[in-house]
């Protein structure tokens, strides 16, 4: 839970996780930024959390839920390849208002894949899988998710760089690397004053590199046939091999046929430290180990842009051991470069959407699309996506039909402070059977609105807050309003609904936790009863009141509001929550009642009826949701 405190994050702020599921720290993010709204309004900023694994998102998304928050998009990418939804202003299809033209972040957290020797103490099975190669292997896509992440980034943003690691291949070597590439346009942040009682200790200025039982000082050192896979980046000070040839640097055979290189792995030197470091503030990197405040042990990293970051060149590992075996024409001919420029569109944001290829202007003749000449445009051999058609994820469309809108408006009395035009979506083409209905907050329709306006690059899995649910059953059909207010969805619309909507005594209020269905007649409070027998036939909302009567006057709702949705019928008010929720319910109720019950002997208003039924209902209700 350190690296989010780290970021300095505001209720404004557009946030990138880079690696987020399963989706604890998008969790702190996300209660970070709703920490100083107040109720039923909703934070300028937002968060995009982004995982490779699509069943790690869901579990992300599972772990979301819990906020009921509309201010998340959860996507699906590799990170190191993360769509920067550059938007061409020349394109006549674009809109001319367009908020944003590109998708850029004021915080960026990278917590990338690493080997995980950090988590030792509670995942005691990785001694046996524990290895040196395993960092080793990593360390070039924690370079390039670092790298992506600091492209992504707006100049003065903040961006934490962390690993359950204590591995300096995969910590300070990543980071000095990222700062050797940026050419100074990427600050280390000294973070030492912040979290004063949060024990750290300073990132390490020299190490050694470790392969197959070899300890190597410098890239000058690495055998010729492992420069495939021990990198210069790895050491302290980098370089490369090209720099790094020298005389005798070929492999030679001895008088038995056996490699110098073969010799140098299996009788390994132990070198000594040499005056070789990174030339960088790498002390300012924390590193937390777990003897000193009993935790695990993790590494973080603070960097701040101060400038755009200039192109530079990024070779995939297969290129690397070609620098020193091909001629200079030829390896210009076949390096892969990936230019990253914050002034120019990235080489994804290139690719052309399938709308404009395969939709014509119906006012006259379009040019076709020339495939050809865009690929040559795109570094490399990456191939062309089809953007916005995603296999297994539903497509997300901005919901507009007004007869429904106006009706759930209508319905509910929703007044107009609460924004409507343009904050709905549904995961459906076809709107004439849309199930669900989803909430998102004005930063996330910007984004969704630039995502469209470039072909649909950002592959969600989940975005916005379920705020209204068809009900497809006979009764749901025959009432006004056949949409009713999802559980999720409740707490954001609650202080803006006008009608459909009852304030329950504390005793009517348990007895429908209690029996999900209760009739009219039956309620304690007869006025009550009478009040939600007049209810239009639907979906209705229960809000729990106080004393033995259901106030009558304007309602007031704050974060402590309990409210439940229901659904009037001819002759009952039903509960409409999941068992879980009504578990949870009752369990609150029960415990915001025994702390008036408490406080009762100094002069509680309660009387001593109500008092007396919730309290014999301790002793059955209390068992029963302990006991789920």
């Amino acid at each position: 839970m350190v690296p989010p405190l780290f970021l300095d994050i505001r209720s404004n702020h557009l946030v990138l996780d880079m690696c987020a599921a399963p989706g604890s720290k998008t969790f702190q993010l996300l209660e970070i930024i709703h920490k100083s709204t107040e109720t039923g309004s909703l934070p300028e900023g937002m968060v995009i959390a982004n995982d490779l694994d699509i069943q790690r998102c869901n579990l992300l998304i599972h772990q979301a839920k819990r906020l009921c928050t509309s201010n998340l998009i959860v996507t699906n990418h590799e990170a190191q390849n993360f769509p920067g939804c550059f938007l061409n202003r020349n394109y006549d299809a674009m809109e001319p208002d367009q908020s944003i033209d590109q998708l850029l972040f004021d915080r960026v957290l990278c917590d990338v894949p690493c080997s995980g020797d950090g988590t030792l103490r509670k995942a005691p099975e990785l001694w046996r899988k524990w290895n040196t190669g395993t960092g080793n292997g990593l360390h070039n896509l924690q370079v390039l998710i670092a790298i992506r992440g600091l492209s992504l980034l707006k100049v003065g943003g903040r961006m934490v760089y962390s690993t359950c690691s204590m591995n300096p291949i995969e910590n300070e070597a990543v980071v000095a690397e990222v700062l050797r590439r940026s050419g100074g346009s990427i600050e280390l942040v000294d973070v030492s004053s912040e979290l004063p009682q949060l024990i750290r200790r300073p990132g390490l200025k020299r190490w050694k590199v470790s392969d197959k039982g070899l300890w190597l000082v410098s890239c000058k050192d690495v055998p010729k046939s492992r420069r495939t896979v021990v990198l210069p980046s790895m050491f302290p000070a980098g370089g490369s091999y090209q720099d790094a040839v020298r005389i005798g640097d070929d492999t030679t055979d001895d008088a038995n046929g056996i490699s110098e290189d073969v010799q140098a792995v299996e009788n390994p030197v132990m070198h000594e430290f040499t005056d070789e470091d990174s030339g960088f503030r790498l002390e300012r990197c924390m590193r937390l180990v777990p003897h000193d405040q009993n935790t695990g042990a993790f590494f973080v990293a603070v960097l701040q842009k101060v400038s755009p970051l200039p192109a530079f060149q990024v070779k995939p590992r297969k290129e690397v051991d070609n620098q020193h075996v091909e001629p200079a024409n030829q390896r210009n001919e076949h390096a892969q470069e990936l230019q990253i420029n914050d002034n120019e569109p990235n080489a994804a944001d290139l690719e052309i959407s399938p709308v404009t290829c395969e939709e014509g202007d119906s006012n006259g003749a379009q040019e076709p699309c020339d495939v050809e000449n865009i690929a040559k445009i795109i570094p490399g051999n990456r191939k062309l996506q089809s953007r916005g058609r995603w296999r297994g994820i539903d497509p997300v469309v901005f919901f507009k039909d007004e007869v429904i809108i106006s009706t759930i408006k209508t319905f509910y009395g929703i007044d107009e402070k609460f924004p409507f035009d343009g904050h709905l979506v549904t995961r459906n083409n076809d709107t004439s059977h849309v199930k669900r209905i989803y909430y998102v907050s004005k930063s996330v329709k910007d984004v969704l609105e630039l995502n469209f306006s470039v072909g649909q690059q950002l592959k969600i899995t989940s975005v916005g807050l379920k705020i209204f649910e068809r009900q497809t059953s006979l009764a749901g059909i025959f009432a006004s309003c056949a949409f009713r207010i999802s559980s999720e969805g409740l707490p954001l619309v609650l202080p803006h609904i006008t009608k459909q909507i009852l304030r329950a005594s504390p005793i009517d209020f348990k007895h429908l936790l209690q029996y999900r269905a209760v009739k009219f007649a039956d309620f304690v409070d007869a006025e009550f009863g009478e009040r939600a027998a007049n209810l239009m036939p639907g979906c209705c909302v229960i809000v729990l009141g106080e004393g033995n009567k259901a106030a009558t006057k304007t309602l007031r709702v704050d974060k402590s509001t309990i409210a439940i949705g229901c659904w009037k019928g001819g002759a009952t008010l039903t509960l409409m929550v999941t068992e879980l929720d009504r578990q949870e319910l009752l369990e609150r109720f029960l415990t915001r009642f025994d702390t008036e019950k408490d406080s009762s002997m100094n002069g509680n208003n309660l009387s001593n009826s109500v008092g007396d039924d919730v309290q014999d209902s301790y002793g059955n209700d209390d068992v029963e949701a302990n006991g789920c």
